[in-house]
């Protein structure tokens, strides 16, 4: 069975904090032999992959370089993980792959985390769609920095946005690559998903964009 997760959000944490805690004491130690055991009933085998995928959320979400410019997804299937999405810095590739090596039962861990090139004109893009998309009123709830700065120091404002990214939560994420926008995450609004596509579309230099934005009713 494989399990696919799309974009991490960290308000969903408590739930999966909680769902790993209230394991079986004994499953962390038995789970280092699920995958090699070919007699493992499908049952186990099914707990073992919920409480991998519970715990690489986890890992993910809590990695301190991932930010509005960023995008994670994960696939697990049985014991080993993969790692998906882009990253607009590379220490979140490598950082990512490091957190989920470190997790009880997994065996191996596929990093196919695009890291996204380094370009004057997508950080550009960047700090512009996130402030016509995190400054229209009607998308503020959906961020936690909402009267907060762009541009968080003095060397964020010289070396551009994506080394010193908005702190916060966004519900919003703002992926560019080579001039092209994809927005991903949730929102709770059919019309917030097409405020945020109008507002990034509005940004110049921008090629395309391509929503992703799922609605979460």
């Amino acid at each position: 069975m494989t399990m696919i997760y799309k974009h991490l959000k960290r308000s969903a944490l408590l739930g999966a904090i909680a769902f790993a805690t209230i394991l079986p004491a004994n499953l962390h130690a038995e789970a280092k032999h699920a995958c090699s055991n070919k007699h493992a009933s499908a049952a186990f085998s099914r707990d073992t992959e919920a409480r991998i995928a519970s715990q690489v959320h986890h890992e993910l979400a809590m990695l301190p370089y991932y930010g509005v410019f960023d995008n994670l997804e994960y696939r697990v299937d049985g014991c080993n993980v993969t790692l998906l999405g882009q990253a607009s810095r590379p220490m979140l590739k490598s950082a990512a792959e490091k957190a989920v090596k470190r997790i009880e039962g997994v065996r191996k861990v596929h990093n196919k985390i695009d890291v996204l090139p380094l370009s004057p004109n997508d950080d550009r893009i960047r700090a512009a769609v996130y402030a016509r998309i995190y400054r229209t009123p009607v998308l503020q709830k959906y961020t936690s920095n909402r009267t907060g700065p762009i541009f968080q120091s003095r060397l964020a404002w010289w070396t551009g946005i994506t080394n010193d990214p908005p702190v916060g939560y966004h519900a919003i994420h703002i992926v560019v690559k080579n001039g092209h926008v994809t927005l991903e995450g949730a929102v709770g609004a059919n019309g917030d998903r097409d405020i945020a596509n109008i507002q990034a579309n509005a940004v110049p230099g921008v090629f395309s964009v391509t929503n992703n934005l799922r609605v979460d009713s």
